[in-house]
């Protein structure tokens, strides 16, 4: 598990060198500044205070948690940014869904959803599985765990996003028939309700370097447990 080196604003940083920053964001801080000085607070606003030469390469919703890196300058920016677009990251996520979705038939083995996106342009930011105007989506999926969770049945997923479309992953897992706990968007009353944040945590993140070539790779838990399990163990 990787340690924090420093924590900035509230940011642990998880690696920093002259070429890049890794960080753990908090499950309710923006990615990079939204519209408005009302969303001027965000990740990148953050880093930069320590970091001034801090520059967005990917983003994670504002209600995920969990494994962001962050070039230093233009050079970096651009080799790590084709490095996600060439689909040469390793990015893994933890979710708690509602319900069992049935199991790959090969134990171990990776579940598949292939659902094309499109942005939901009356209800943005949502959105929707779209087979007219859709961009191809690609999201893996393999079970974790099974637990009673808030009066309902949910199950642990690992997820691995091979394609990167905005909401993909709550997308994906809501038309399956099951979505996230605590999703604001995508889940009915009582799984929304079934958790207090949105239950999606990036937890791995790989890439070579983007000046040595070297494999680095950052591990983050989970920020969240189920409430009847840590009453247990207290």
């Amino acid at each position: 598990m990787s340690t924090p080196t420093l924590v900035c604003h509230g940011i642990p940083i998880l690696h920093i060198d002259e070429d890049l920053v890794v960080v753990d964001k908090p499950a309710g801080l923006l990615a990079v500044p939204g519209r408005g000085p009302d969303k001027a607070d965000c990740v990148v606003s953050r880093v930069r205070t320590e970091v001034p030469d801090a520059l967005v390469v990917h983003r994670l919703d504002m209600d995920t948690s969990g494994l962001m890196v962050l070039a230093r300058g233009a050079a970096a920016q651009r080799l790590l940014s084709i490095a996600f677009a060439e689909r040469r990251v390793d990015k893994r996520y933890l979710a708690v869904v509602a319900g069992v979705p049935l199991p790959p038939a090969e134990e171990g083995h990776w579940g598949d959803i292939r659902l094309p996106l499109a942005v939901d342009w009356p209800r943005r930011p949502r959105s929707r599985v779209d087979f007219r105007h859709g961009k191809p989506s690609h999201t893996r999926w393999r079970p974790q765990g099974l637990e009673h969770w808030a009066g309902l049945w949910a199950t642990w997923l690992q997820l691995q996003p091979i394609t990167g479309r905005s909401h993909q992953l709550r997308v994906h897992l809501a038309a399956l028939g099951h979505p996230i706990l605590g999703d604001p968007l995508y889940a009915p009353a009582a799984v929304q309700h079934a958790a207090p944040r949105l239950l999606l945590h990036a937890a791995r993140l790989g890439l070579r370097h983007p000046r040595s070539g070297q494999w680095l790779q950052w591990d983050s838990a989970a920020p969240f447990a189920n409430p009847a399990r840590s009453a247990t163990n207290d």
